[in-house]
């Protein structure tokens, strides 16, 4: 009898590496695997996924590459929104999920595949944005997720391969790394609790630079186009970036969030070049944009990055919020310098044509060019008309005696 066919999401890890041999070895079926890269893995790196997927008795794999869609869909608006999740994630694995399961539903419908395997677990996130894809997109494709049916936990996962005659670095499956150009996610046993600390080896770069060192981010309409004067792609600039700062342990955190499916869940992350595009690219919305439109626009970034979060890229008004959030970068054009420092950063400067802190307008506590004492005293008296009004009839209360 022919065997059945199944694609797998393969990152070479430890789920996946289960999800392979357990897929053949169990269910008798005929596994072919495709890794999504969003931007995380150099080509050695791939290679290397590559070999191990055949040790484990794949019949193909696939390198599916997506990270210049996955810029320009979903990262340039987490940008323009300025948009860190609970002020700290940039939402690094959230939003990748979802254009790897986009590749793998493409992927399957050109190829002929009727089922769809990841590993994720029945605890996390991610089952709901692999599952959710696939089924709005393709209902007639099936969803296979071993690890989420059987509850098994990473400690039974090596054993079983081990049965299995499997060979692995086995003390580097001790962390789940989750690597993508918008950053990297740690997951261990630390992160399993709310108190214990990930130790610094379990970040990917190590933190190795002291004393201090600047560098400059350039931007046209919001996106970042250059570093240190060099222009350069946006991808490039990231990338670029994140080399350049992650050693000094920049854009390290523990993210603390609610899950899609109610519970609490904690993860380390890694993610340098977001936190400091962000950080600079705010810092210059700041000086070019106008007090409703940073109103509004910090808003409309928190409610784009939740959607991304919890699945709902697809969901019609996230075109909508895109529109917005594209139409607000006109002006966001310039030039923002930062310094680096051990685990931290801080923006030094910023420069743009169109700077509302323009000099001939007047300085802030010192000089205005715009208006007369007169005029001031005025206005004050107009905009604090129905309060005044408001104590005339209540009176001060407890304000003054």
């Amino acid at each position: 009898m022919e065997k059945k066919k199944v694609l797998l999401a393969f990152s070479g890890g430890l789920d996946t590496t289960f999800c392979a041999v357990h897929l053949a070895k169990e269910h008798n079926m005929e596994v072919h695997s495709a890794i999504v890269n969003t931007g995380g893995f150099s080509a050695g790196e791939l290679d290397q996924i590559a070999l191990h997927a055949k040790s484990l008795g794949t019949k193909s794999h696939q390198v599916l590459n997506v990270t210049a869609d996955y810029y320009l869909r979903c990262i340039r608006y987490m940008i323009f929104g300025n948009t860190l999740r609970n002020r700290s994630y940039p939402l690094s694995v959230s939003s990748e999920r979802t254009f790897q399961a986009l590749a793998l539903v493409e992927y399957a419908r050109k190829n002929g595949f009727t089922c769809i395997a990841h590993g994720s677990t029945a605890a996390g996130n991610d089952q709901v944005r692999f599952d959710l894809v696939i089924q709005v997109l393709a209902p007639e494709i099936e969803i296979i997720t071993p690890i989420r049916d059987l509850k098994i936990s990473r400690e039974d996962e090596i054993e079983y391969l081990k049965k299995a005659g499997i060979e692995m670095n086995w003390s580097k499956v001790e962390y789940s790394i989750n690597k993508g150009i918008w950053g990297t996610s740690v997951g261990g046993k630390e992160t399993l609790s709310s108190s214990d600390e990930l130790p610094s080896e379990a970040y990917p770069t190590a933190m190795e630079k002291t004393g201090s060192e600047t560098v400059s981010i350039g931007f046209d309409q919001g996106e970042p186009v250059s570093l240190n004067g060099q222009n350069l792609e946006p991808i490039v600039v990231i990338r670029e970036l994140e080399k350049m700062a992650a050693p000094w342990g920049v854009g390290r955190d523990v993210h603390v969030g609610d899950t899609i499916i109610g519970i609490k869940g904690r993860v380390g992350f890694e993610a340098a070049a977001a936190r400091m595009i962000i950080d600079a690219h705010l810092a210059l919305e700041k000086h070019v944009l106008t007090r409703w439109q940073l109103h509004w626009k910090e808003q409309i970034g928190q409610w784009y990055g939740m959607f991304v979060h919890e699945a709902q890229y697809l969901e019609p008004v996230m075109r909508d919020l895109e529109a917005f959030l594209e139409s607000s970068q006109k002006n966001v054009s310039g030039v923002v310098s930062l310094r680096m420092r051990p685990y931290t950063f801080s923006v030094t400067g910023v420069e743009s044509p169109y700077d509302l802190m323009n000099a001939s307008f007047g300085s802030y506590g010192e000089m205005n060019r715009a208006w007369t004492a007169e005029e001031v005293n005025g206005f004050t008296r107009i905009l604090g008309n129905q309060q005044r009004i408001w104590y005339d009839l209540n009176g001060t209360g407890d304000l003054i005696e």
